[in-house]
C-alpha cells in the first residue's frame, strides 16, 4: 500500500518470481527500480526476470498442440538398450527382487549411478502400476503389521536410508506411505526416487507413494530435479519422471480413519469420492481441487487466510473437523512444511504436519520425523538428526537465473 517501501516491492518480486509468477514479478521489479534507479541488484533481478518472461513467451508463441507421449514412448523399450560388461551395477530382467533393491541401495551410497536401462524400466514399470490406481486409494494394515508415514524427503538420499535402518526395511507387515515431494532441493534426488520406485515394484501392496508439490514440472525446473535428470542422464529422463508424476496418487486413507495428503484441505463440501474423482493425469495448476490437496496450510484462527506461498490457501481448525466429520474420519496427516522438531500437531490434536527431511537443505538444523501406526491407529511419534553425506551440496542442480 506504501509506494514508497521499495523494500516491500522488492520482496514480494522475488516471491512471485520463485513461484515463477514472471509477470507479477516484472511489474513490482518496474516500480523498485523507478523508485530506486541506483539499485544496481533489483537492476540485475529485472533484467534477467525480463529474459526469462521472454524465453517463457517465446515457448508458448511456437509451441504446437501435440498428443502427450507415454513414458515408453519418451524412453523407448529399454530391452533394447545394451549394458557393456564393464557395468559393475544391479541388474533385473523381469520383476525386481529384495536382493536387487539390497544391491541397488549399496551401489548408490557409494555414488555411481545406475545403468540407465534400469532407470528406464523402473520408470516405465511404476508408471504402469501407478496409473492403475485412483488417485485416492485405502490402505489396510495387517494384524502383525504396522504402518510408517513420511514426510517430505526432498532428495536427501543419505536420511531416507537412516530411516529404513532405525524404522526397519520395507515389508509385506513393514509397511511404508511417503507424503510426497520426494525430489528437488536435495541434490540426490535421482537416489530417493529410484530406491522408492523400487520398493513400490516390490511391494506394491505394503509400499505407497502420494504426489507433492515438487512432483510438477515448475518446481522441478527451479529447484534442481530437471537438472540432475540431465545431469546424470537426459534432458528424455526427465520427461518420463513428468509422465510418472502425474500418475501418482493425491491421497490415501488408512483404515478409512485417517487422511493422508501432502498439503491438505480444499473448499467446503468436498467429499473422499470427489477426490477419488479427480483427474490427475496433468499438472496441478494454481487453483483448484487438485492444486489444493498439494499446496494448502494449516492456519491457528478459524475459517481460511491468504497463503503464505502465493497458491492455496490456509485452513483453520473448524475447517479440519468440518472435513473428518463430514467423512468420518479421525485424523489429517499432511507434509509440505519444514517442522523444527519435524512434525507438529495442531487444530485440537485432528491435524498432524511430518516432515522428513533433517537438517533441510543443510542449513536448517531441523530434526526429521516419521509416524508409526498399528492396527489401533494410535499414534507414534519418531524423531531424528541428519545423517552424514558426500560433500555434494544442496541445490546444486537448481537453476540460478534469479541469482538466490
Amino acid at each position: 500500500l506504501d509506494s514508497k517501501f521499495v523494500k516491500g516491492y522488492y520482496r514480494r518480486a522475488v516471491a512471485h518470481m520463485a513461484l515463477l509468477n514472471l509477470k507479477e514479478a516484472l511489474k513490482d521489479l518496474r516500480a523498485v527500480c523507478k523508485a530506486a534507479p541506483n539499485d544496481i541488484d533489483a537492476r540485475r533481478q529485472l533484467k534477467a526476470c525480463e529474459k526469462e518472461y521472454k524465453l517463457r513467451e517465446f515457448e508458448k508463441a511456437i509451441k504446437v498442440d501435440e498428443v502427450i507421449k507415454t513414458v515408453e514412448q519418451i524412453l523407448g523399450n529399454p530391452d533394447d538398450i545394451v549394458v557393456p560388461d564393464s557395468y559393475d551395477g544391479p541388474r533385473y530382467d523381469d520383476e525386481i527382487t529384495e536382493e536387487y533393491v539390497d544391491q541397488l541401495i549399496d551401489y548408490l551410497k557409494e555414488q555411481k549411478n545406475l545403468h540407465k536401462k534400469y532407470v528406464y524400466k523402473t520408470v516405465i514399470n511404476a508408471r504402469k502400476f501407478f496409473e492403475k490406481k485412483c488417485s485416492l486409494n485405502n490402505i489396510t494394515i495387517p494384524d502383525d503389521g504396522k504402518i510408517t508415514v513420511c514426510g517430505d524427503v526432498h532428495g536427501q538420499f543419505y536420511d531416507l536410508l537412516h530411516i529404513f535402518e532405525v524404522n526397519g526395511k520395507p515389508s509385506p507387515t513393514n509397511m511404508y506411505l511417503f507424503n510426497g515431494d520426494f525430489v528437488d532441493r536435495g541434490s540426490f534426488s535421482i537416489e530417493v526416487i529410484m530406491v522408492l520406485l523400487s520398493y513400490v515394484l516390490l511391494y506394491p501392496d505394503s509400499f505407497f507413494l502420494n504426489r507433492g508439490n515438487h512432483e510438477t514440472i515448475d518446481m522441478n525446473k527451479v529447484y534442481g530435479f530437471e537438472g540432475e535428470c540431465t545431469s546424470k542422464y537426459t534432458a528424455n529422463l526427465f520427461k518420463g519422471f513428468i509422465e510418472l508424476f502425474n500418475s501418482l496418487p493425491l491421497a490415501y486413507t488408512i483404515e478409512n480413519k485417517i487422511f493422508v495428503v501432502h498439503g491438505g484441505l480444499s473448499e467446503d463440501g468436498v467429499t473422499l469420492d470427489d477426490i477419488k474423482k479427480i483427474d490427475r493425469f496433468r499438472q496441478p495448476g494454481q487453483g483448484g481441487l487438485m492444486s489444493d490437496l498439494l499446496w494448502t496450510d494449516p492456519q491457528p484462527g478459524k475459517g481460511r487466510g491468504p497463503s503464505k506461498r502465493g497458491v492455496g490457501f490456509q485452513f483453520g481448525p473448524d475447517i479440519t473437523e468440518d472435513f473428518l466429520k463430514r467423512n468420518n474420519l479421525d485424523l489429517l496427516i499432511r507434509s509440505h512444511e519444514v517442522k523444527q522438531n519435524g512434525y507438529e500437531i495442531e487444530h485440537n490434536g485432528k491435524c498432524v504436519t511430518v516432515f522428513s527431511a533433517p537438517n533441510y537443505c543443510d542449513q536448517s538444523g531441523n530434526l526429521g520425523a516419521f509416524i508409526n501406526f498399528d492396527k489401533k491407529l494410535i499414534p507414534k511419534y519418531n524423531t531424528f538428526k541428519a545423517s552424514d553425506h558426500p560433500k555434494v551440496p544442496a541445490m546444486k542442480y537448481a537453476k540460478s537465473f534469479f541469482g538466490f
